[in-house]
């Protein structure tokens, strides 16, 4: 058990996965200096320049050198910087990625990770600061992942390299300095929800950033009396549909929150498959149909805070 960020941590998984398999590589732009995150640091220094690639600032040509490098029995990271930048290769995602596993009958297999930091990044604007998680999780063939802590950001990068498959994966941009034990023996199973407190009166479900606005609004509530489950959901696809569904027949009411935009979120699905299976209560939280803005007062308006969480569990539980 070690004390290290959320950054931190992904180094050392990146570190484990190349120390024990020679195919995992790392490819992408401004990674050998570490990442503009330093979610790469020091490890073009340890494995060279042959395992983590530098490359020009073209999208479109990393994905697909990646899709080709996995094809070819390779085990590539892909860096794509932020979300909104991974938009110029779609096609490499959706239509390569996603589906040669299903085009080809099994024969090709594509065990490609793809690292799109989402959410809002201070004064960023709208095209840096997007989550768009939702988008990937409608599209078969590929797997979603957000990590909200250091463990599981050490975790969920080991478990979606092993996992053989396609694997985006969303590290929010402002958690990368936050702090928190990591254990390098524990494994972080795709798929499997965590738990994060205990509660019999609603069912919270969230994850990446908003866990720490939504941990924060359960304790406001239990001062009110108001014991709350809180979800982490950690893998949106496939998501933990067991233990969540589990919880709402318990508590027969849920509010789901995400940064993302609430209309067509990933909350829809969550909220419309507990009410259908359970016949709970439902709400969600998301930010408003806009553009982030960069003034600080516009960029506000997009932000999911506590109090908000609060007002809409209140509401949920009348």
């Amino acid at each position: 058990m070690a004390l290290m960020t959320y950054a931190q941590a992904a180094v050392l998984a990146l570190q484990h996965e190349m120390q024990s398999d020679a195919n995992v590589v790392v490819l992408g732009e401004d990674v050998g200096r570490g990442g503009i995150f330093g979610q790469y640091k020091g490890l073009q220094q340890q494995f060279g320049e042959q395992r983590v690639i530098d490359t020009p600032i073209s999208e479109s040509a990393i994905l697909g050198a990646g899709v080709g490098m996995a094809l070819a029995g390779l085990r590539p990271v892909v860096e794509m910087r932020v979300v909104d930048f991974a938009l110029c290769a779609m096609d490499e995602i959706v239509n390569q990625a996603a589906k040669n596993r299903f085009m080809f009958g099994g024969q090709g297999r594509v065990p490609l990770v793809m690292r799109m930091p989402i959410g809002i990044w201070d004064a960023s604007a709208a095209q840096h600061s997007q989550s768009l998680e939702s988008w990937f999780a409608h599209m078969p063939g590929l797997v979603v992942v957000c990590p909200g802590t250091p463990q599981d950001n050490y975790g969920l990068l080991r478990a979606a390299l092993a996992s053989g498959d396609p694997v985006i994966y969303m590290e929010h941009k402002t958690l990368w300095g936050v702090e928190g034990d990591v254990d390098s023996a524990c494994t972080v199973p795709l798929g499997r929800a965590k738990t994060l407190r205990e509660g019999n009166h609603l069912t919270l479900v969230s994850w990446s950033r908003q866990l720490q606005t939504c941990a924060a609004a359960c304790e406001r509530l239990a001062q009110e009396g108001v014991n709350v489950d809180l979800i982490d959901l950690r893998t949106i696809w496939p998501w933990d549909r067991d233990t969540v569904l589990a919880s709402c027949a318990r508590t027969g009411r849920l509010l789901v929150v995400h940064e993302a935009v609430q209309a067509a979120g990933f909350g829809a699905e969550i909220a419309a498959t507990a009410a259908e299976v359970t016949g709970c209560r439902v709400k969600r939280l998301g930010a408003p149909r806009v553009p982030v803005g960069y003034a600080p007062v516009l960029e506000a308006q997009s932000r999911i805070h506590t109090e908000g969480v609060i007002a809409a569990a209140r509401a949920v539980l009348k």
